[in-house]
């Protein structure tokens, strides 16, 4: 009987296992699910109280003397094998608990199924930590030593701060080798350029091509700044691009904090305790940019183990938004001066409506103004550049000139003026 003991406690160690699983999806399920998970821990909790009715039986069956068989055959114990969607279960429990058991069973195997049919729509998969990609891996093999040189050495220490502020995954000294390996590709494909540009001549009028007989070495006197301008423009591309990247994010957050801090006012009122606030919003996929800052409080509360005024504090001073930083050092001061939570949120959420609505009013301006300088270009300009070529094409420096060269210049400036209209636009446009 001390083998059945040993099965029956093995197959409780992996219902709470599996209920465990459960019990941590609930937090990112959505409610259709969140409704089969729960019927499936009810299920799994209903299957361990029986095989713990079985428990007090095995035990009184365990003796040191053996019975005779006529009298160990009259037992309420009967062993059961159930083969389920993951594991082969096989455990002792009481006759009378057999129909509930495999019921109970049964029904756990159809909430597994249809929990794995809905996991690839309603689960978010979130990666923390990421594998090194090919390009980033490359680098590292050929200039990881030399960026881990130039960082001993004090240089890119700006980069540092740009880099958590940008939330690029990848680390300093990674993109450091990135940084001098993409010089130095940029290097030799400027002096790829360079030679053909030597000896082989660029037209705009057909033939598009053709091949220089002489002249070789002005040639290179002209084109020798290629080689070098391109790597030094690279350079800075990649030195500037965590800054431009840390704007970018600061804008996107900024734009939706507005509405966080008022679900976050909505779920203070209900006295909820201040770090699950932080949790709540940051399962919530109507913040694409702002819940990943939230994800880094909690992850500090959770992996790091601070507490959350620490934990604030800490991302305030990693966080793109300066709004966020402020945001969070206010909460920080509110919950460690005893302040209402609740008061801090409304009043914050007020200040950042207001701004909102000037932000939107200054965007409707900005459009009013693009407006009358898109009638005024696209309308007027058009004109007066058909009456310049017109009188271009009938005097002699524009002979060349001829209707259809005329029509195909009106229409791609015209495209092209719109097209820059539209980049503006899109710049300038608020993403809510």
């Amino acid at each position: 009987m001390i083998d059945e003991i040993r099965q029956n406690i093995g197959t409780e160690i992996e219902m709470l296992r599996e209920i465990s699983n459960y019990l941590i999806r609930l937090d990112y399920a959505s409610p259709s699910e969140r409704k089969l998970l729960i019927t499936a821990i009810e299920s799994l909790r209903g299957s361990i109280k029986l095989i713990n009715n079985s428990i007090p039986g095995l035990i009184n069956e365990i003796s040191i003397i053996n019975k005779l068989p006529a009298i160990s055959s009259k037992t309420d114990l009967e062993k059961i094998k159930f083969k389920g969607a993951k594991s082969l279960i096989n455990v002792t429990i009481k006759k009378e608990d057999r129909e509930n058991f495999l019921k109970e069973l049964s029904l756990n195997d159809s909430l597994l199924g249809k929990i794995k049919k809905k996991q690839p729509a309603d689960i978010e998969k979130f990666e923390e930590f990421k594998a090194s990609r090919g390009y980033i891996k490359l680098s590292n093999k050929v200039f990881l030593n030399n960026a881990l040189a130039l960082l001993n050495q004090g240089y890119f220490k700006s980069l540092s701060f740009e880099l958590k502020k940008s939330n690029i995954d990848v680390l300093l000294a990674a993109y450091v080798a990135t940084t001098l390996f993409t010089v130095f590709i940029s290097f030799f494909l400027s002096i790829l350029i360079s030679t053909f540009l030597i000896f082989v001549k660029i037209n705009l009028i057909a033939p598009y091509f053709s091949l220089y007989n002489s002249g070789f070495l002005l040639r290179i006197i002209y084109l020798i700044w290629i080689p070098i301008i391109i790597p030094i423009f690279v350079f800075f591309i990649m030195y500037y691009y965590p800054g431009t990247e840390r704007r970018s994010m600061a804008k996107k957050i900024d734009q939706e904090m507005p509405f966080v801090v008022i679900h976050m006012s909505a779920i203070s009122g209900s006295g909820i305790e201040p770090s699950e606030i932080f949790k709540i919003i940051a399962v919530n996929k109507e913040y694409p940019y702002l819940r990943r800052e939230l994800r880094k409080v909690i992850n500090q509360i959770n992996l790091h183990g601070f507490d959350l005024i620490t934990s604030l504090n800490n991302v305030s001073r990693t966080t793109p938004s300066t709004k966020l930083a402020e945001l969070f050092s206010g909460i920080a001061t509110t919950i460690t001066s005893g302040g209402d939570l609740q008061d801090f949120f409304e009043k914050r959420s007020e200040s950042l409506l207001a701004t909102y609505r000037l932000d939107r009013e200054k965007y409707t301006k900005i459009a009013e103004t693009f407006m009358d300088m898109y009638i005024t270009v696209v309308l007027a300009a058009p004109m007066i550049l058909m009456v310049l070529l017109v009188m271009i094409s009938v005097s002699a420096a524009g002979s060349n000139f001829s209707s259809l060269n005329m029509t195909v210049l009106i229409i791609g400036i015209i495209s092209l003026i719109n097209v820059l209209f539209l980049i503006l636009l899109h710049l300038k446009q608020p993403a809510y």
